[in-house]
């Protein structure tokens, strides 16, 4: 058994019962039983433990008891329900997530084909899919996130070697993309500090900017006196033919925003008004389950770095240098 092994099984020896796995997984580095230079070490876990499940079955030392959740097997215990659960579980990893596991876990260091990732994906069981071009979706993926995370000025998590072939950025060498990278995270910091020294006012106002710049139109930024609750007001438009009006509350807060703000959120709605929470912190767990109730209106969540991405990507707050780097290519196209 190897280290992350050894150590989720000693996590879950010690525990009362079962645990989430991103929980096993701060245990587990907390215990120095295991060491990571990963980047998503909590995938890592949740792969082990699921890929475990599906590969062993009933000679698996681990249970699934809910999504996420693993425990360890009993002297007798069946395994039906637990195959039943990973088999009708729609907590897989996604590809992305998945190809990171496999680059971390299994290229040594090495790009691979896109192909070969997908393979060992499979393989391992860490993605549920019914798609015939797996390859394919791997492949689109991969490109979408890249696209994404340029255009939001995020730091990337996948290098593409040209025909086909990937690896992840964390590999690289320090050099004049690891500049890049670091200037990059740097401005978005200073950017989230900018924001978050901005007035309460001011806040709304750049809330209602960048509502703006995603599409929405009517947009109106309340009064302070009399504004119940709710910050900003606008209709996102979608083709002239979907129009949804939002209600939105800024919360320019150093704390995490709490539950009852959520509550508060919803019940200021208007007539067919979704609600919308935008902060420079982040959201408690009891906020997050608050706004995904079954029973209720859902919430939009937004957290600190969510909206920095935003802003960046639309070019608000900062401006966009580009300089020529050249770099070597093949002389011929090959197949990707």
């Amino acid at each position: 058994m190897n280290n992350v092994m050894n150590a989720i099984t000693h996590v879950l020896t010690e525990a009362d019962g079962p645990l989430h796995y991103r929980e096993i997984t701060k245990r587990a580095l907390a215990s120095g039983l295991w060491k990571t230079r990963g980047t998503s070490p909590e995938a890592t876990v949740n792969a082990h433990l699921s890929g475990s499940i599906k590969r062993d079955g009933s000679k698996s030392p681990f249970r699934k008891h809910a999504r996420g959740v693993y425990g360890l097997a009993t002297a007798g215990s069946s395994n039906g329900a637990a195959s039943e659960d990973v088999e009708n579980d729609d907590s897989s990893m996604s590809y992305t997530e998945a190809a990171v596991h496999v680059l971390e876990e299994y290229a040594d260091g090495q790009p691979m084909h896109y192909r070969d990732i997908t393979n060992k994906i499979l393989e391992l069981g860490l993605v549920e899919t019914a798609s015939k071009t797996p390859e394919a979706t791997l492949n689109a993926q991969l490109h979408m996130e890249m696209q994404r995370r340029e255009k939001r000025g995020e730091e990337q998590r996948f290098d593409r070697r040209g025909k086909g072939m990937f690896g992840l950025v964390s590999w690289k060498p320090t050099g004049l993309e690891g500049q890049i990278r670091k200037r990059n995270e740097e401005v978005r910091r200073k950017l989230h500090e900018r924001v978050a020294e901005l007035t309460p006012e001011d806040f709304e106002i750049l809330v209602g900017q960048l509502l703006t710049a995603l599409g929405f139109e009517e947009v109106e930024v309340t009064k302070i006196s009399s504004d119940g609750g709710i910050d900003v007001r606008g209709t996102l438009v979608v083709g002239d033919a979907i129009r949804t009006r939002m209600a939105v509350q800024a919360k320019k807060w150093k704390n995490n925003v709490q539950a009852p703000v959520v509550q508060q959120v919803r019940g200021s709605l208007g007539s067919h008004e979704q609600g919308l929470i935008i902060t420079t912190s982040d959201f408690s767990k009891g906020a997050r389950e608050e706004a995904q109730r079954p029973d209720a209106i859902p919430v939009g969540l937004m957290n600190g770095q969510q909206l920095v991405s935003l802003l960046i990507e639309h070019g608000i707050g900062v401006r966009r240098t580009t300089h020529d780097i050249l770099a070597l290519d093949e002389l011929r196209e090959g197949e990707e």
